[in-house]
Parts: C-alpha cells; structure tokens; sequence
C-alpha cells in the first residue's frame, strides 16, 4: 500500500530484457535508500515493483511481461526518469489516498501546461471503461502520484489535472510530452461504489422486464 506522495525521482541505468520480462536497474537518490531492503515494495511510476538486488543506490526490479503490457513501463528506456514512493508503514500520514499500486489502465496526455506564470496542467484521455469511475474532485493517482481530477468530461474520455510546484519539484512531470501514456489508478473505493450501483440498477431493470403484468405486451 502506498499513499500517492511521490518522494523523489529515480533514474533507469538499465532496461534489460529477460525470459519472464525485462528487469530495471534504477538509481535512486540518496535520501531514498533509507530501509530498503531486498523483498521491500517500491512504486516506480505508480507500479508497485519488489526489490530483487541492491548495489549501492542501483536498485533492480523485475516487471513481468503482463506488468509491461498493462503499464507504461514497457515504454520505458535506459535514461529515463521514474516518480518513486516506498511502500507505506503503519502510521504514517496518509498525505494523498490509498494507493495499490496496481494500475488500472493507462491514459494518452493529449495536452500539458507547466510553463508561465498561470496554471500548470496535464489533459489526458482515457477509455471510456474507466471513465466512469473518474469524477470532478475525485481522487486519482497518475504515475504514482495521487491528484484531484480538477475537469471531467466523461463522455469524451478526458480530464484534465491541475500540479503545484511542489508537486512538479518532486515528480517527472515536467518531462512530459503530448502523446505520452501515463499510469492510471483509480481510487478503489470509488470503482467498488460505481459497480454496485451499476449492477444494482442492472437487476432492478432487468427485473422490470421479465415481471409484467399479465396483460402488457412484450
């Protein structure tokens, strides 16, 4: 589990490709080594990956082929910077919201903002599957990062994310480009929420359906 607070930015030394998959080397700053040990779970873009060797501050993960398919991390190169958040310890402060690690899709950035003395912003679109469980206000953690969703247009799939500096300081934002894919996960209790209710409304019309009165026509 994690909270959504990016801590630092990490850097791929290395993406090699291996039979299950490709394995990362990161380097991490230095102010992330602190208890990190082999088996712990770190998020790398908001995918929750485990340590499988340390040397020194190049860390290595292995992300398995589904990993890869359904992540931007298959995108990813040698060079490359990734946002970073150690798995959360009981009692810490829960800053942004719960977050799994486990991405539900990803979404195209169709536009970014991060220069000038105005707003700094991110659109992206997604598929319309997962549309519906993105809303204005609402949680979200894109990259890792968990943000609120500041404009919704559900019905085109778009939505756009308003960063603070603070934010841009610590992440890898400020690297995006039109077209990227970022890692989307949506706030779990809210897709509990939006199933039942759809599956709820489901029955009860499908139930509508099959009781009619003897008299009314099919």
């Amino acid at each position: 589990m994690f909270t959504g607070i990016v801590r630092g930015r990490g850097l791929i030394v290395a993406a090699d490709p291996q039979d299950t998959g490709t394995r990362f080397r990161i380097r991490f700053p230095d102010d992330l080594l602190g208890g990190l040990e082999t088996g712990a779970s770190v998020a790398v873009d908001g995918v929750c990956l485990t340590v499988v060797r340390i040397a020194g501050n190049e860390i290595d993960f292995d992300a398995v082929a589904g990993t890869l398919a359904l992540t931007n991390l298959g995108d990813r190169r040698g060079g490359d910077e990734v946002n970073l958040e150690h798995s959360a310890r009981l009692g810490d402060e829960v800053g942004g919201h719960h977050v799994s690690g486990h991405v539900s899709t990803t979404g195209v950035l169709t536009s970014i903002e991060l220069e000038g003395p105005g707003c700094h912003h991110i659109e992206f679109q997604v598929d319309p599957e997962w549309s519906r469980y993105i809303f204005l206000r609402g949680f979200l953690a894109v990259d890792g990062a968990s943000l609120t969703v500041a404009e919704a247009n559900a019905e085109r799939g778009r939505f756009r994310i308003n960063l603070i500096p603070e934010t841009l300081r610590n992440t890898c934002f400020r690297r995006y480009r039109a077209g990227d894919r970022v890692n989307i996960e949506v706030e779990h209790q809210t897709q509990v929420l939006v199933d039942v209710v759809t599956r709820t409304i489901e029955a009860a019309l499908a139930g509508r359906e099959i009781v009619r009165p003897r008299n009314e026509s099919p």
